[in-house]
């Protein structure tokens, strides 16, 4: 029988218990032993590896994060630890593995690969979405519903007291959260690093609004550039509305899984069974264009991610200075 292991490496994000539902199902309706990897790759240097069964992940599909449990391990970048990891492998006969995880995550993984031979096949896991080569990743849609209904609370605030909120948004380098978030909420502000804007160019913009009738502010920023409490400055001193920080911070990473999330887990992770009992032992998932593809984990992972640029268009035109409406 084929041994199959599954761990989770990063930044937890909903979706990955639905993951860890389907490939013990799907793993043994494939006639392979499923084990599960606690603490990411940590877990693999201390051998914390244990066979999986059903009444693992029995109702675990409605939870957020992951029952493995995740981490960051410095670790497994030392070759003397990624050799201990392999012999933890080696001595249960494990042979295939699946991450759940981000770019850095592959990165390490292709090295162990191409050191052990070990069958790897990479899901994208992060919020960020920031992951070369796939349009989308596991746990994106149910952080930016999280997203939707901080903001939505926020602006029953921020009318009610004439306020300026600025709401600050994971995401890493990436502004992808935040620009899908504003856009999404009619929000009257978008930073983001890949659309630079100068927040002084509004102010002849908003003092026109104002004077029409505007009586509060939604700005949207995303936490790579780091000036939430300057852009609330500026609110209050340009425009002399009382202004607000809220940092949703890793609120954004939990939460019950969305109906999408749970199907995307499925489809991964059966994707990913697949591919490596065909043969194929060193790629990532991806989803573009509405289709599942595999692609080299030196595609993935050794290249930047950028933004779609129909979608950064759509921002330019929604939140560029020059096409404010006055």
């Amino acid at each position: 029988m084929d041994k199959i292991a599954i761990l989770c490496s990063g930044g937890d994000v909903s979706g990955m218990n639905p993951a860890l539902k389907r490939f013990v199902e799907y793993a043994y309706a494939k006639g392979m032993q499923p084990f599960f990897v606690y603490n990411g790759y940590e877990g693999l240097i201390d051998d914390t590896i244990q066979e999986a069964h059903y009444e693992d992940v029995a109702g675990i599909i409605t939870r957020g994060g992951t029952k493995i449990r995740s981490a960051r391990s410095e670790r497994f970048k030392e070759a003397s630890h990624r050799a201990i990891a392999a012999k933890n492998l080696q001595n249960r006969g494990i042979t295939k593995l699946i991450v759940l995880g981000g770019d850095g995550s592959f990165r390490g993984m292709e090295r162990f690969h191409n050191e052990t031979g070990i069958s790897f096949c990479g899901i994208p896991a992060t919020i960020d979405n920031d992951i070369n080569g796939t349009d989308y990743c596991l746990g994106v849609d149910t952080a930016l519903n999280v997203i939707k209904n901080a903001i939505d609370s926020i602006r029953d605030t921020a009318s009610s007291f004439r306020r300026a909120f600025v709401i600050e948004t994971m995401g890493r380098n990436c502004g992808y959260l935040a620009l899908v978030s504003a856009i999404t909420s009619g929000a009257e502000v978008c930073l983001i690093p890949e659309i630079p804007i100068n927040i002084h160019e509004y102010k002849g913009c908003f003092e026109s609004q104002i004077r029409k009738g505007r009586d509060y502010f939604i700005a949207i920023v995303s936490e790579a550039l780091q000036n939430s409490q300057e852009i609330a400055q500026w609110f209050q001193e340009e425009l002399h509305f009382e202004s607000r920080v809220s940092i949703l911070g890793h609120i954004q990473r939990g939460g019950n899984p969305s109906v999408y999330d749970r199907l995307m887990a499925y489809q991964f992770v059966t994707y990913g069974i697949d591919t490596l009992l065909e043969g194929n032992n060193n790629s990532v998932v991806c989803y573009t264009k509405s289709h599942f593809n595999f692609k080299s984990i030196a595609e993935v992972a050794l290249n930047t991610y950028r933004l779609d640029e129909e979608l950064l268009n759509l921002g330019r035109k929604q939140f560029a200075p020059s096409h404010c409406q006055r």
